[in-house]
């Protein structure tokens, strides 16, 4: 249960940047007891994964915050973000130091696909958001809300890690915001939709 818990909340927070939580399972996993990866997912913590994952994340973090740029790195990030969050879910639930359950170290593929629909959920809510948000602030809200996005998935993979039981209201306060940006983004496409009424003059032909 902890362990889903925390690959939970870790394939939440790929959604909203892929490499955070990725570098924060890296890092702990190398230098610290705390997440004992085993054999098959050990590349992550080597010196060449965290390396390749620092320049991705760095690369991620200017990208995110460009006007326009934004949503065609959305785009492209709908192969990464759920890929990365079955990785992340399958390699945490397997961690021996997070469950002592063995169901879920022998059943793999139930973590990739839970990481992959939960990662994949807040991607949609995401890229779905985003070039509302930048039309409505005419590009001005770009950065803030990729900042907000990043300390959001920084807060969360640290949650899950260490205090997973908040996991659960983590999720429910991220479904929360997804939900009402949804019917924001909804009303906000109303608005500017044409309207075409009895009174609506035509051009003569």
């Amino acid at each position: 249960m902890i362990a889903a818990l925390t690959g939970m909340g870790l394939s939440a927070a790929a959604g909203l940047n892929a490499y955070i939580p990725f570098m924060i399972v890296a890092l702990i996993a190398r230098f610290t007891d705390v997440i004992t990866l085993p054999e098959s997912f050990a590349w992550i913590e080597s010196p060449w994964a965290i390396g390749v994952g620092a320049v991705l994340l760095l690369t991620e973090l200017v990208l995110d915050k460009i006007p326009a740029v934004d949503t065609v790195n959305d785009a492209i990030q709908t192969f990464i973000r759920p890929s990365m969050g079955g990785l992340i879910f399958a390699a945490t639930t397997a961690a021996e130091d997070l469950d002592r359950s063995t169901w879920m170290g022998e059943n793999p593929w139930v973590g990739v696909v839970l990481g992959i629909a939960v990662s994949g959920l807040v991607h949609s809510g995401k890229m779905a958001a985003r070039p509302a948000i930048n039309a409505g602030t005419l590009g001005a809200g770009a950065p803030v809300v990729s900042t907000a996005e990043d300390g959001a998935s920084l807060g969360l993979s640290l949650v899950a890690i260490f205090i997973p039981i908040l996991v659960i209201f983590a999720l429910i306060a991220l479904g929360w915001l997804l939900i009402w940006l949804w019917l924001k983004v909804r009303r906000w496409r109303r608005r500017r939709e044409p309207r075409v009424g009895p009174d609506t003059a035509y051009p003569r032909v």
